[in-house]
């Protein structure tokens, strides 16, 4: 018939006859008188923040918290963040709730998820509670790159480098992360026909960066691939309005009008075009062979017309000196008096003399 109880200063009880709530019963020690086994008492711990029970809505509409307890009635789209002595707790969702408050320090701010987004001065420290995992999406944008934010496949924003949340349930939220680096391309091996019918593989490189990041994001799905291909046609437009020869005499020039042309379909799909250049020219083995004997044969005339010019030249000034001789009796006899000496000269000298004329004329010669 009776039944002693105890609660202590930290913890309340909660009386219940016939299984409806009838009161609160205050810290203390006493008896329950109850012959019919019609009463029900629970102790609750009021350090238990979160007052979790099976009758709670009753409680609630009792009104016996009023003063001792935070009642939150969330709605579908209201989520609540919960501070306990000052340290982040827990996200509570939508439902009915009550909070003890007596005992610790408890706050409570209700958000409006419909948002989608969530912002909020303590975001870094919200989204590292393990329980935030539960409901909330994050990512992270990096440093150098900009967030493309997009909510149920509408563009919302571009967002700067740093850590983003949005509601899970509320809307399907996508963040597309893009690097605004300058970024590099090869394009390898690309076999092209010059406007001359000549086959040749051309290798090129093109630097770019992302200049707008929703037009890339929503006019390709791989900006990178976009260029690459828009690269091959414009090198395939300007060698085919080409000759072999005019191509290798003035390559900057080719690059400069495939570069003229890649700018103008890079800007479609928001990319800028910083550089390009052709990198290497790969001929097919026989017209390599045929540009390897042209050039010697360009080599050989070059050095036969070098060695004409030489010969030329010198038989020119021998001509000049004979005219030369033959007008200065003179300045004939001391020319042939230097040659003579240059023979007298020499480690040995035999004069064989035949007729008397010879060495009469050889006589007065010295």
């Amino acid at each position: 018939m009776f039944r002693r109880f105890k609660i202590l200063p930290h913890q309340l009880g909660l009386l219940f006859r016939d299984g409806a709530f009838e009161r609160l019963v205050e810290s203390r020690r006493g008896w329950l008188f109850d012959p019919f086994g019609r009463l029900r008492l629970d102790i609750v711990s009021l350090r238990q923040v979160v007052f979790v029970h099976e009758r709670l809505d009753e409680i609630v509409k009792s009104a016996a918290l009023k003063d001792r307890a935070i009642v939150l009635d969330l709605r579908d789209w209201q989520r609540a963040l919960v501070w306990i002595d000052g340290r982040f707790s827990q996200i509570l969702p939508a439902g009915l709730y009550a909070l003890w408050d007596t005992v610790r320090d408890v706050r409570v701010e209700v958000v409006d998820a419909r948002r989608v987004r969530f912002e909020h001065d303590e975001l870094a420290h919200v989204t590292r509670f393990p329980s935030a995992a539960q409901f909330l999406d994050v990512c992270d944008v990096q440093r150098d790159h900009v967030g493309v934010l997009f909510v149920d496949g509408r563009y919302i924003d571009e967002v700067a480098p740093g850590r983003y949340a949005f509601w899970r349930g509320m809307g399907e939220s996508r963040m597309v992360e893009i690097d605004q680096r300058e970024q590099t391309i090869d394009v390898n091996g690309q076999d092209l026909m010059t406007a001359d019918k000549v086959s040749l593989r051309v290798n090129a490189t093109v630097s770019f960066r992302i200049a707008l990041p929703r037009r890339a994001v929503s006019t390709s799905d791989d900006c990178n691939q976009s260029l690459y291909r828009a690269t091959q046609m414009a090198l395939r437009e300007v060698l085919g309005q080409r000759e072999l020869n005019e191509f290798l005499a003035d390559k900057d020039a080719t690059a400069s009008d495939a570069l003229t042309r890649l700018r103008r379909r890079a800007e479609q799909i928001g990319l800028a075009v910083t550089e390009f250049g052709i990198r290497d020219i790969v001929l097919p083995g026989d017209m390599k062979d045929l540009m390897n004997r042209v050039t010697e044969a360009k080599a050989a005339a070059e050095a036969n017309l070098i060695a004409r010019r030489e010969e030329t030249a010198a038989m020119r000034s021998q001509a000049n000196t004979a005219k030369l001789l033959e007008a200065n009796p003179v300045l004939m006899r001391l020319r042939e008096l230097e040659v003579l000496e240059k023979v007298a000269s020499s480690s040995s000298l035999q004069v064989v003399l035949g007729d008397g004329g010879l060495g009469d004329r050889l006589t007065k010669l010295i």
